[in-house]
């Protein structure tokens, strides 16, 4: 059995990676634990690109966290050196009605967050590469852009490890068990033992917390690029990371080309296929490809040419769409973060705070109750 550690975090990933790095920087004798790579493209933190708001149509509760999240994406940009946040303006499309545009529209009135509505007359001469329906109107937001999760996650291992923290890649947890004294974790390779444990394992949460008494669904989601005949338009810069709303409730949403040769980036935000973590079908089927092109052809249809590359990743959805951060009802000494639902990403910074908060304090200032387990109830 190896040494002691103050916590264990299992998965570090986007929650995980930014929890390390928060217990180290206390001080706290911290080990995270991964199944694969850190970062890897094995679950929910890649992709090149991931969305980040701020008048967020899910709740207005998620509004303080993301201004608090992006104050701390700005702190791990000047502590690791990196470009992590690029800040574009958001561009929201639907019917007035459409829960992206409502839902944008009270949160940004009710945080008084900048913002400009837009008719379909002024979304056509100000932002031509979209073509909507009739009836549809848009909602610009200033404080909205993308991040580099690869870099992200990065970015905080990094830093966890520069501030004592051990992070074991390719090492999966077998099993683990909790007592008063505190928790054993058994992984393929030893045995370790802490004071609290922090589970932040994205689609293998199920597998590992069974009697977490949520029910859990992994979906496969698809990610899709492609080289527009005329770029200029779609370069970073020139246009905001946008999302289009659908009547099923489903969204179209993507990136402004980054670099030169990555392609621009879009995806169907919508229930995928169920599927399970250790199975899931991680290369692109000729469905893939036709969902990427049916976006495109309907709404951006200046931007379509044949798919560059697909990438998979995996929702990991709770029962009503909304984050789980809770310490584990039934032990008190193991902390989840989980059913991040497909738009977690963007929360990481301020989910690990709020996780270091949780497994030292029991509790956390920062405005996250709405998270815990006790809607549930």
């Amino acid at each position: 059995m190896s040494g002691d550690f103050d916590v264990i975090v299992v998965g570090v990933g986007a929650m995980g990676s930014s929890a390390c790095y928060h217990l180290a920087s206390r001080g706290l004798r911290v080990l995270g634990l991964d199944r694969f790579d850190v970062p890897n493209t094995m679950g929910s933190s890649h992709g090149l690109s991931r969305m980040i708001r701020t008048a967020y149509y899910e709740h207005p509760h998620y509004v303080p966290l993301l201004r608090r999240a992006f104050e701390l994406w700005r702190e791990l940009e000047r502590q690791s050196g990196r470009k992590l946040l690029h800040e574009t303006g958001g561009l929201y499309m639907g019917s007035p009605d459409d829960p992206l545009i409502f839902g944008s529209m009270s949160s940004a009135q009710e945080h008084n967050l900048p913002h400009r509505l837009l008719s379909r007359e002024e979304l056509a001469r100000d932002f031509p590469q979209f073509e909507v329906p009739d009836g549809f109107v848009a909602m610009l937001e200033d404080q909205a852009g993308l991040l580099i999760p690869e870099q992200c996650v990065a970015a905080h291992a990094e830093l966890a490890v520069m501030n004592g923290a051990k992070v074991h890649a390719n090492e999966p947890v077998i099993s683990w068990a909790s007592d008063a004294a505190g928790v054993t974790v058994r992984t393929a390779r030893d045995t370790y033992r802490a004071d609290h444990v922090v589970f932040t394992a994205g689609p293998w949460t199920d597998k590992l917390l069974r009697d977490l008494d949520v029910e859990l669904i992994v979906t496969r989601q698809v990610l899709g690029w492609v080289h527009p005949p005329d770029p200029a338009p779609f370069q970073l810069g020139v246009l905001p990371v946008w999302a289009i709303g659908h009547a099923d409730g489903s969204l179209h949403y993507g990136f402004p080309i980054l670099s030169d040769g990555e392609g621009f980036k879009l995806a169907h935000h919508r229930a995928g296929m169920p599927t399970d973590p250790d199975d899931v079908q991680r290369s692109a089927t000729p469905s893939d490809e036709e969902e990427i092109r049916a976006g495109l052809q309907q709404f951006v249809p200046t931007a379509d040419a044949p798919v560059a590359s697909i990438r998979i990743c995996m929702y990991t959805n709770s029962p009503d769409h909304h984050f789980i951060i809770d310490r584990h009802p039934q032990h008190e000494n193991v902390t989840v973060a989980c059913g991040f639902s497909g738009h977690g990403f963007k929360f990481a910074a301020v989910v690990g705070e709020i996780l270091a908060d949780l497994a030292t304090r029991g509790e956390t200032e920062l405005p996250a109750k709405f998270l815990s387990l006790k809607r549930f109830a």
